[in-house]
């Protein structure tokens, strides 16, 4: 015989939400994780399962339940570009900034270049300067994966073009590295300097 538990991590993981809600209804725990420790619902946000999400999210399953790694349902449906369910998630409760010591949702979206979740996290407040733990901000990120869209709307809203994470790196100095010129430029011209 299977484990119950093991059950609802395959139909979360392969997007089956009527299975996953028939599994909730016996019992079944909507904040359970899998052998990895990925909670249901950061598997089901990861893989963009947003029906799923959303049997989940009416199950009262944890919003803010991070993985191992730190990285919550919201963090990961962003860096994966899945919009609806960065706004079910935010609509649900889920934090846009994370504690100091996780990735912001801000940042992953920044690092895929998400400008639609980019604009989503900041209209909700999220902070545009929040630094990951290595001291990364969602600039430099966005510099970094060489997004200039990204990097305009960040800029727009005013982000802090002189931060410098741990290894004393700024947005400048990642442009430099990529050899971008118009990154560059463009952020020189927002008050970056050398």
């Amino acid at each position: 015989m299977s484990d119950p538990r093991d059950d609802l991590v395959i139909a979360v993981a392969n997007d089956r939400a009527d299975t996953v809600r028939a599994l909730l209804a016996r019992g079944g725990d909507s904040d359970a994780v899998d052998a990895n420790g990925d909670p249901l619902l950061v598997i089901a946000a990861r893989e963009g399962s947003a029906a799923t999400v959303d049997v989940l999210l009416a199950a009262r399953a944890r919003v803010d339940a991070a993985n191992r790694h730190g990285d919550t349902a919201l963090s990961l449906a962003a860096l994966k570009g899945h919009v609806g369910i960065v706004k079910a998630l935010v609509a649900h409760g889920a934090k846009v900034d994370p504690p100091p010591q996780h990735w912001s949702a801000l940042s992953y979206a920044a690092t895929s270049g998400n400008d639609e979740i980019v604009r989503f996290l900041l209209a909700r407040g999220a902070n545009a300067d929040l630094a990951s733990p290595n001291g990364t901000t969602p600039l430099m990120m966005a510099v970094r994966e060489s997004h200039e869209s990204t990097v305009d709307i960040l800029l727009a809203h005013g982000v802090d073009v002189a931060h410098r994470n741990d290894n004393g790196a700024s947005a400048l100095d990642w442009a430099k590295r990529n050899d971008d010129r118009r990154m560059v430029e463009r952020l020189k011209r927002a008050g970056a300097r050398d």
